[in-house]
């Protein structure tokens, strides 16, 4: 069993993804209530890609969330560095063109995508400043990006329903349907550590990102941010 420490070694979370990859969307849909997928349709609706536009969608996993775009005619690049997500992908939609790639060292030319988008990855990257500065180099200039993460619900009554199911309810439910338990008491941890809406907004504007917002999914549970690349002089 494989179980990423919070200090987020790359080796180790790309591990522990690729321990979980044949089971791992069947896990999201149980874990999540079947919220993800609509998670997911938001992140779309946002992101207001057109067919001609291209898109890189980082930590695509095995590209639930690259699909909504193919399927609508806009080309998207499934991106992820665990390896085992990406062949679990490729074998399920061979018509995208999975990339392994590094959330904080791209290997993409810079302003290649009219739009970049990242869900539930961030929290696993081991410097966020460093991967949202590379999401802002290979944007084009007057182009988006779209971070869907787990957030912290605004009412406190239900945050504190909510962080009991994270903590109590979460890891046996993931003993019965997934691969990998441990994985998901990861997962629950690195929830409760990932920073509120606004903090991570900051964050976001501190990369180098304007017109930067958010919408609460779910009460907060997910929060979709947004932001602008500056055009050019």
């Amino acid at each position: 069993m494989t179980r990423a420490s919070l200090d987020k070694d790359p080796r180790d979370v790309a591990a522990m993804f690729d321990d979980v990859a044949g089971k791992y969307d069947l896990t999201n849909d149980v874990l999540s209530l079947g919220q993800d997928r609509l998670w997911r349709r938001a992140v779309l609706k946002v992101v207001q890609a057109r067919p001609g536009e291209t898109v890189l969608d980082i930590a695509a996993g095995t590209g639930t969330s690259s699909e909504p775009f193919a399927d609508h005619g806009v080309h998207v690049v499934p991106a992820d560095f665990s390896l085992g997500m990406l062949r679990v992908g490729n074998r399920r939609r061979p018509d995208l063109g999975f990339t392994a790639a590094d959330a904080m060292r791209l290997p993409f030319a810079d302003d290649s995508f009219d739009a970049v988008t990242m869900s539930f990855g961030l929290r696993n990257v081991a410097d966020v400043d460093q991967a949202l500065a590379e999401f802002l180099r290979v944007t084009r200039p007057g182009g988006r990006l779209v971070v869907c993460e787990f957030s912290q619900p605004v009412n406190g009554a239900f945050r504190k329903v909510y962080t009991e199911y994270l903590m109590r309810s979460l890891p046996p439910i993931a003993r019965k349907v997934s691969s990998n338990p441990e994985s998901y008491v990861y997962l629950a941890e690195s929830i409760q550590a990932w920073p509120a809406q606004r903090e991570l907004g900051e964050r976001v504007a501190a990369a180098g990102w304007t017109e930067v917002g958010w919408r609460n999914l779910t009460g907060g549970i997910v929060a979709l941010h947004r932001a602008t690349k500056p055009t050019q002089d």
